[in-house]
């Protein structure tokens, strides 16, 4: 322990003058609202622990180390340990230490733990072992940084698979995993964003040679992502104008919205009355502000599960487990889908419907302008994070908790009384056009046009 503050200061010296550290957010540890939580970094050094020591003034910490280390020698053993090692990995009493660990983040203590497991080797990140999501679940701490996604399959990835042992395997994993995803549930800030994939890029550009088409979906990912000359600026405007749009739509006290477009559609969705439209950027309950999607267009809400009535068309193709579902349109009745068409993918279509008991019910309604990036580009990305934001959009499935007002006071449980619905599946499906108009009926009575035309009405 008295080695431990000697050599802590040295550290902080030798490592600030050798390799001129400087740290970025430290502030925004301050924000946790945990007693204890889990800093999970990438791996690229054998020195990484040493940085994140130093950078944290020294103050103690559990770290996860591999078993090897404590091999080296006695001497390094005994000091790991000063230090707040545990060997986890290969050792017999594995199970206990974890449990342990979990402890001690429920009192306070901080836990430093790479999720690879291992380090980089050629600057390749490595996807996370689930060992720190089952901790972070266990303690109830926050996981500090961020979770990033990065999209690129292929539209028809998954064409001539055999979709009944897909979906099989799914129902039986999902009652395993979503207890995880419900501890996990507005607990993070995250962002899902897109890189140009070979096979997508070909699906997009299909007249290009592959080069040329990766640099086109390059070109077109960068434009509808906003990233200008003054990228940072672009997305403050742009978060700005999508909140005060929010606060508009917040402030009708909006009891359900009608649908109605040339192609047929006529639909109606009850709104929850604790229920609030979001739109942009978000802040994760430590405070932090993060965009979860780039890019996004959207405002958007869940509904209350159980009130939708009517028809809607399809007016762009649904890419869903590697295939496409086109020119489909569903009925709603007592708020569930009861009746499916579609020119391609009718089964698929069906299957998708009944992947639970909440997959034929709503889990969002979002409102997207046809004046939009995406929109004005006239290509189809064969991807939901872009297709979606070129028009307004339902989604079957899962509804955002966090669209609960003052969710962060609330339990799971609770908000999903309220009325949103859970489900295994959350499967966007884009209705809008240029002639769609959605007006909506408010509390008091009155009903305010939102669309017109397929654009804002205000």
């Amino acid at each position: 322990m008295v080695l431990y503050y000697i050599l802590v200061p040295l550290a902080w010296l030798v490592w600030h003058i050798g390799f001129r550290i400087r740290v970025e957010g430290r502030e925004n540890l301050k924000k946790v609202q945990t007693k204890g939580y889990i800093l999970a970094p990438t791996h690229v050094s054998a020195i990484d622990p040493v940085f994140i020591v130093v950078t944290r003034w020294g103050r103690r910490m559990v770290v996860f180390a591999k078993k090897e280390l404590f091999e080296i020698s006695a001497l390094l053993s005994w000091f790991f340990r000063c230090c707040g090692g545990v060997c986890v990995r290969g050792t017999k009493d594995e199970m206990a230490v974890i449990s342990q660990t979990v402890e001690a983040c429920k009192q306070g203590k901080t836990l430093l733990i790479f999720p690879e497991g291992t380090r980089e080797k050629d600057g390749k990140l490595l996807p996370p072992k689930s060992g720190l999501f089952v901790i972070a679940a266990e303690a109830g701490v926050d996981v500090v940084p961020c979770r990033i996604h990065l999209m690129s399959e292929d539209p028809d990835g998954l064409k001539g698979i055999n979709m009944e042992k897909v979906t099989k395997a799914r129902r039986m994993s999902y009652p395993i995993i979503k207890p995880y995803q419900d501890q996990l549930e507005n607990r993070q800030q995250w962002c899902i964003a897109a890189v140009p994939g070979a096979a997508w890029a070909k699906k997009v550009f299909p007249g290009e040679r592959t080069g040329t088409a990766m640099e086109k979906l390059w070109e077109a990912i960068l434009f509808t992502s906003r990233v200008t000359d003054d990228p940072e600026k672009a997305w403050a405007d742009h978060d700005k104008d999508l909140q005060e749009r929010c606060d508009y739509l917040n402030s009708l006290g909006i009891r359900s919205l009608h649908y109605t477009a040339d192609n047929g559609t006529d639909f109606t969705v009850g709104m929850i009355p604790e229920g609030r439209f979001c739109g942009g950027g978000e802040t994760a309950r430590t405070g932090i502000f993060f965009n979860p999607n780039i890019p996004t267009e959207e405002c958007f809400v869940s509904p209350m599960k159980g009130q939708a009535e009517g028809i809607v068309y399809a007016t762009k193709p649904l890419s869903y487990r590697g295939q496409l579902i086109e020119g489909f349109s569903i009925r709603f009745a007592g708020g569930k889908a009861v009746e499916v068409h579609a020119e391609k993918g009718e089964d698929l279509l069906k299957a998708m419907i009944s992947m639970d008991e909440g997959a034929a019910y709503l889990g969002e309604c979002a409102l997207v302008p046809q004046a939009s990036p995406i929109a004005e580009s006239g290509l189809l990305f064969y991807n939901t994070l872009f297709d979606e934001n070129a028009a307004c959009h339902l989604a079957l499935g899962m509804g955002f908790p966090d669209t609960i007002a003052d969710f962060q006071n609330k339990t799971l449980e609770e908000c999903r009384s309220l009325g949103i619905n859970d489900s295994m599946i959350h499967e966007d499906f884009m209705i809008g056009c240029d002639s769609m108009n959605i007006d909506a009926l408010c509390a008091d009575g009155s009903t305010k046009p939102i669309f017109r035309n397929g654009n804002w009405a205000f």
